[in-house]
């Protein structure tokens, strides 16, 4: 088994974003195999195992992850990961990878298939709620799917939302970013993004007006909500996963609560991404509940050991050429 140290910065948002896309079709077609993610919970955290193969691209594998949310404070990330790939011939292990830094890209750019599909408004003007790490790859992931006019971000803590805006400059990202003062101001948005790991919801269903499009980033694990339950019966709601988003996306609360059920799910991102499904029309507000898939990781774990080795793994994915 051949270990891979961090790969990220060899690797460009839009093949990431293409590659991602490619997983959620399989997935969408049905042709994965992806038990939902087993938790381990500690008094401040907890890790998941997430296994998953898929045929079509002689992939399986398993990624290890933590989240932590009170790592910053120690000088860690929040979320740190390693993905291990096997062989679906022999068993074998074939790669062992760290994929800290992946793990961000790959989320990143889930919300930038989201929003190349369901957002209807274009150019966007995009709302941030939450300035971490994750935030700053749902930006860059977005940007390279996406046309963006303006971005505005708020943060619990002020000087956080400020630090985040003032990073990047409009001559290097192509549109202005502002920090905004209430959470309010930045649902005033075409494309709203949340990366915070809230337990309580943050986004009140007034807020949000026709039309506009929701990435829920940050419930990722039971108990774990962003959105007003509200918000959830006036939208048209689209899942990574059933399963995993019923146990621990932004719908299992209001699922376990009573005031909101499976059957209000309008579908997968992947069989939006095949065509199946589609938000109802201009005016719908849609969200995605995003969880994180395991076939999310073997897709950007492939791009890492090509990359590093300068041959292709497995078979070529039946979707569609890379962009230009």
């Amino acid at each position: 088994m051949k270990y891979y140290p961090d790969a990220s910065g060899s690797l460009t948002y839009p093949e990431v974003n293409h590659a991602i896309e490619e997983v959620f079709a399989e997935h969408g077609r049905g042709t994965v195999q992806m038990p939902p993610k087993i938790y381990i919970t500690f008094p401040e955290g907890d890790f998941r195992t997430m296994p998953a193969s898929i045929p079509a691209m002689n992939l399986a594998g398993v990624k290890i992850v933590n989240v932590h949310p009170g790592n910053p404070a120690h000088g860690l990330p929040t979320v740190m990961a390693t993905i291990i790939l096997v062989d679906p011939d022999t068993g074998v292990q074939t790669a062992l990878i760290d994929a800290t830094a992946l793990t961000d890209m790959r989320t990143g750019a889930a919300g930038a298939v989201a929003a190349k599909y369901l957002a209807e408004k274009k150019p966007l003007r995009m709302g941030l709620v939450g300035s971490g790490r994750q935030a700053d790859a749902q930006l860059h992931a977005t940007a390279a799917a996406c046309d963006i006019k303006e971005v505005i971000v708020w943060s619990r803590r002020r000087e956080k939302a400020d630090q985040f805006a003032g990073a990047y400059t409009s001559a290097d990202s192509g549109f202005p970013i502002s920090a905004v003062r209430t959470i309010e101001e930045a649902c005033d948005c075409d494309l709203l993004v949340t990366t915070t790991p809230s337990r309580e919801p943050l986004i009140r269903s007034e807020w949000i007006q026709p039309g506009t499009h929701i990435n829920a980033i940050g419930a990722d694990a039971p108990g774990k909500q962003e959105l007003d339950p509200a918000l959830l019966a006036r939208a048209d709601v689209f899942v990574d996963d059933y399963e995993q988003a019923i146990h621990s996306g932004e719908v299992n609360v209001p699922i376990s609560s009573g005031v909101y059920s499976r059957d209000q799910i309008t579908g997968t991102l992947g069989e939006v991404v095949i065509g199946e499904k589609q938000r109802r029309s201009a005016d719908a507000i849609t969200i995605f509940d995003s969880t994180g898939l395991a076939v999310q990781d073997l897709a950007i774990a492939r791009i890492v050991v090509e990359r590093m080795e300068g041959r292709e793994i497995g078979e070529k994915a039946r979707f569609m050429p890379p962009a230009p």
